[in-house]
């Protein structure tokens, strides 16, 4: 017997004729490199051999971790529920006490009632100044199609009153009002106010877009973790989107900061590829040089150019009035001071 199992070995190494695309080698093969391994048939018959063991183990893991997700959230779901029980419970049971302990309850529940009150009014009324800039800019784009000076008279007024509120704006405004007189052909009393009034509030938006720029390409550059600097950019976008609205007049909260930010992202994207690529082709060179120093600076800087296309967008959004004779503000300038201002740290 002994001498058979030798015999039968040799037997199997002999030279075979077989075709490449017979699918039955595909099937033998795990079963001839156990038979060749140990001498032994595989007993369990699957011919995947011992894949079959690493596929139950991955499947074992799958599953185990879908029972750990569905706990952690049944727990949280369950620590919430328990959490808001319990504050009505002891607001409930405080409201019902006649004592110090009841009073100071209703006191904290009605400081809690004003302080919601206040949000919900102060964000309806940022709601309220984004719509009065949208209503100036399509009641002047009419008035200039139209040709009516009238109408651009009664325009102007309004840009006026919004902005000779401002310390900073009156004396541009008083100076619009000494030459209005002046202007008789339709078109030019809206050119002058733009080039009067918009231009100092203009140069304002560029200060906050660039100092955003900047704070985004320095904090990404320095963030260790792709997560934090993603939320930071959230964060500063949603904080300079406020800033640009402010300076224009319109002054938006929470609510109205991510209508705003949602507003410029659809311009973007029916924008297409080209606004971004128009402005921001040239800085790619620069950028691959830092990136060559350090690959952190060189999406630091990318960050900081997307931060800068995006502040741009908004200023189509946000601008009571299409930029026309005035200097419009455009994302290279933006992304050449940021460049600038990174070399010159990163020499320093």
């Amino acid at each position: 017997m002994s001498s058979d199992a030798p015999r039968s070995r040799d037997d199997t190494r002999k030279p075979r004729v077989f075709k490449p695309d017979d699918p039955a080698l595909t099937r033998g093969d795990t079963d001839s490199g156990r038979d060749d391994v140990d001498g032994t048939p595989n007993q369990t018959g699957d011919p995947r051999g011992t894949t079959s063991g690493k596929l139950i183990s991955r499947d074992l893991s799958q599953v185990g971790f879908r029972w750990g997700a569905l706990l952690l959230s049944a727990t949280v779901g369950a620590l919430a529920l328990s959490a808001g029980l319990w504050f009505w419970r002891v607001v409930g049971v405080g409201l019902e006490r006649d004592d110090a302990i009841g009073w100071l309850v209703r006191g904290l529940v009605a400081v809690v009632a004003i302080a919601l009150l206040a949000i919900v009014l102060k964000e309806v009324a940022g709601f309220l100044r984004l719509n009065r800039l949208s209503r100036l800019k399509a009641d002047a784009r009419a008035a200039i199609e139209k040709r009516d000076t009238k109408a651009e008279g009664a325009i102007a007024d309004r840009l006026l009153l919004l902005y000779g509120q401002s310390p900073e704006r009156r004396w541009a405004v008083d100076r619009v009002r000494q030459h209005r007189s002046d202007v008789l052909d339709p078109g030019q009393l809206l050119m002058l106010v733009e080039r009067e009034v918009l231009t100092g509030v203009d140069q304002e938006a560029r200060r906050a877009i660039t100092e955003s720029a900047k704070r985004v390409a320095t904090v990404t550059a320095m963030m260790p973790m792709m997560s934090l600097a993603f939320l930071f950019l959230i964060f500063e976008t949603l904080r300079m989107l406020r800033r640009v609205a402010t300076s224009y007049g319109g002054r938006p909260g929470f609510a109205g900061s991510l209508r705003l930010g949602k507003t410029v992202v659809g311009n973007l994207i029916a924008a297409g590829g080209v606004a971004l690529t128009d402005d921001l082709l040239g800085q790619f060179v620069g950028q691959d040089m830092l990136r060559r120093l350090s690959r952190r600076l060189g999406e630091g800087v990318f960050n900081g150019a997307l931060m800068a296309r995006i502040g741009v967008a908004s200023l189509d959004v946000i601008r009571p009035l299409a930029f026309g004779e005035g200097r419009q503000v455009r994302v290279r300038d933006i992304v050449s001071e940021v460049f600038k201002w990174r070399r010159e740290a990163t020499k320093s």
